[in-house]
């Protein structure tokens, strides 16, 4: 099913090396692992793959290097259906990449070098004028941190006087200023996100969400987004309206038994982004990125573990 709206997603590609071990290391720890996989991943690039692999309408904005990496998230991109017409190719740049070990739990802990991606400019956003132009009031852009802060806000202010909704995934997690924030519609944090963003060190995500509204309010201000939605993993998510002032009963996800969560959170986001898109509303949207994020826990790696749109109908948790 293709959507009503485009989604645009700005942002990052990386190259994946991915190492399975039984544990996480601890600090100046050696532990064996097992063949190092390389596949396509980044955030940004994930969701692009995601959206398309579902059948949506959806372009990405970004760089990488002219070497090998690079060829491979190009490929992966053109197979799962995403516009890659707006993608800069550099040369003598080394295509970004992240370093993940997987245990045996299936969770994980990732290292990223920026590579051709911190080569993304705000010119490069600025000078995009069909990319934009391409979105409209039904349409949605994807934002996360793994590019440059001005990248984003530049980003998040050309869709926005387009009329598309901005979401914006404070990942890798760091402060980000009142300035972007008044851009965004939608803030999509996990609950370890959440903890910094608010400074409450722990809530309990089934519990009473009162404290977590009103620190949240007080976190992003009067002017930043009124909208949160707060993922929790094989919990499911929920959402806080700000103007409410009240957060949604718990959104649960399929019981699933982990094999690779790397990817799910940009998986969530980019079924959340294709719903919204296609006119649902943001509860229903949830409820199907649940799905689609536990779906994508099942398999290996990020990209090849989303599903197509027959894959997640025909899919039992």
């Amino acid at each position: 099913m293709i959507v009503a709206g485009r989604v645009l997603v700005v942002g990052s590609l990386n190259a994946d090396l991915v190492v399975r071990t039984a544990r996480i290391p601890k600090p100046g720890e050696t532990v064996t692992g097992s063949d190092l996989f390389i596949v396509p991943g980044g955030k940004s690039a994930n969701q692009a793959a995601a959206i398309g692999k579902l059948g949506g309408d959806v372009a990405i904005l970004g760089c990488v290097g002219d070497d090998g990496n690079g060829a491979m998230l190009r490929a992966s991109l053109e197979a799962s259906g995403v516009d890659i017409g707006h993608l800069r190719v550099l040369s003598g740049v080394a295509t970004g990449s992240a370093m993940i070990a997987v245990d045996s739990a299936g969770e994980n802990c990732i290292i990223v070098s920026p590579g051709a991606n911190g080569r993304l400019t705000t010119d490069d956003v600025t000078q995009a004028d069909a990319f934009f132009d391409s979105a409209g009031p039904s349409s949605v852009l994807t934002l996360c941190l793994e590019v440059s802060v001005g990248v984003v806000k530049v980003a998040a202010r050309r869709a926005r006087e387009r009329g598309a909704t901005v979401v914006l995934n404070i990942s890798p997690y760091m402060k980000v200023d009142a300035d972007l924030l008044a851009l965004v519609d939608i803030l999509l944090v996990n609950a370890h996100e959440l903890a910094d963003l608010t400074g409450q060190a722990e809530f309990d995500p089934l519990g009473d969400w009162s404290a977590v509204v009103a620190a949240t309010a007080a976190a992003l201000g009067e002017d930043g987004p009124r909208t949160v939605v707060v993922t929790l993993g094989g919990l499911g998510a929920r959402v806080i309206d700000l103007d409410a002032g009240t957060a949604s009963d718990q959104i649960p996800s399929p019981k699933v038994t982990p094999v690779d969560t790397t990817g799910c959170g940009d998986a969530f986001l980019a079924a959340l982004a294709f719903r919204l898109a296609a006119g649902d509303a943001l509860t229903d949207a949830c409820a199907f990125a649940v799905r689609v994020g536990a779906y994508a826990a099942t398999g290996e790696g990020a990209q090849a573990s989303y599903p197509t749109a027959e894959q997640l109908a025909n899919w039992t948790p």
